[in-house]
């Protein structure tokens, strides 16, 4: 395999130094969900632990390097996840830690990183706005940025995943992969082309935020105008070449489904495997739904990467009553 930024021994070393409540996630065949979907389903559950995502085994590793650091201080942007998961990981060792976010950011997870005893400011504009900003703090306070993707220690915590996915008996025939900045899928994809490279690595974005699919099929950066999607976790403009260059290795292939798919994975989640997970941990489910023929009679591992969702919206969208 050609070499990405990545690199298999650091990563084994990852799962040293995060805690071990982010590891070792259940990982299960969801018999369920076979019929509605015409193949095997094995579900790694990524919201078994106190973030509710996969975040934090990045952010694990990041926090023990910044606890070394004289500032002791980072900011992040983040659409909700990763600025919980630095929160989180940052309180256990001290840190200073502030996270910028769009004000239309899902309430559930800015009320979440503020509990966690992290700066929260706010912007007038989306991620990418988010972005800018948290770059101009780190370059006045002096402090460490933490780019989701363009970190590997992002990309390599998430790539523990992995490790944990390839360690199964049987293996799978594929693994659909949220795709967003890329660290969950470029962590991943790397671990599995390396150590199990028969098996297909599917990337899976929304139609209304598709800069990284489209960039990595025309193999070149692709930047969108304006994003329009659910799945707010996954709602990039501007993929970083740097990631985008390691997903071109390690993806065999990017998919881009339906608004409507998304969330009626979500209700198959619900309805056959009892999980409330957020719009982007239902998009490896949705391809399915999309792409049935292609994965008839296969077994597929899905990473259900997150479950921070605003609940008054996650019931207007799977049509469930919301409690009195």
């Amino acid at each position: 395999m050609q070499q990405t930024r990545l690199d298999t021994a650091r990563i084994r070393a990852a799962r040293q130094v995060i805690d071990p409540v982010f590891l070792d996630t259940p990982l299960y065949r969801c018999e369920a969900l076979e019929p509605a979907l015409g193949c095997a389903v094995s579900i790694k559950l990524e919201t078994a632990n106190p973030v509710r995502s996969f975040k934090a085994r990045g952010t694990e590793v990041v926090a023990t390097l910044l606890a070394d650091d004289a500032s002791r201080a980072a900011v992040c942007a983040s659409a909700g996840n990763l600025g919980q998961a630095l929160a989180w990981s940052g309180r256990g060792r001290g840190l200073d830690i502030t996270v910028v976010a769009s004000r239309f950011a899902t309430r559930a997870k800015l009320d979440a990183i503020r509990a966690l005893g992290a700066r929260l400011e706010l912007v007038d504009g989306d991620h990418e706005m988010a972005r800018e900003r948290a770059a101009a703090i780190a370059r006045h306070d002096g402090i460490r940025l933490v780019e989701d993707s363009l970190d590997i220690e992002t990309c390599e915590g998430a790539a523990t995943i992995g490790l944990e996915l390839v360690d199964t008996t049987p293996s799978f025939d594929a693994v659909l992969i949220a795709l967003g900045g890329g660290a969950l899928a470029t962590g991943v994809g790397h671990v599995i082309k390396e150590l199990a490279p028969a098996t297909e690595v599917i990337c899976v974005q929304p139609q209304g935020a598709p800069a990284m699919t489209r960039s990595w099929h025309g193999r070149r950066v692709i930047t969108t105008d304006a994003t329009d999607t659910i799945a707010d976790g996954v709602a990039g403009r501007r993929p970083l070449p740097a990631v985008l260059a390691d997903l071109l290795l390690v993806a065999d292939d990017a998919v881009l489904v339906q608004e409507a798919s998304i969330i009626a994975g979500m209700r198959l989640l619900l309805d056959h495997a009892g999980l409330v997970v957020e719009p982007s941990a239902a998009l490896g489910i949705a391809a399915l739904i999309e792409n049935r023929d292609r994965f008839a009679g296969r077994h597929v591992a899905t990473v259900v990467c997150g479950g921070n969702v605003d609940m008054d919206a996650y019931h207007r969208w799977t049509g469930t009553a919301s409690p009195p």
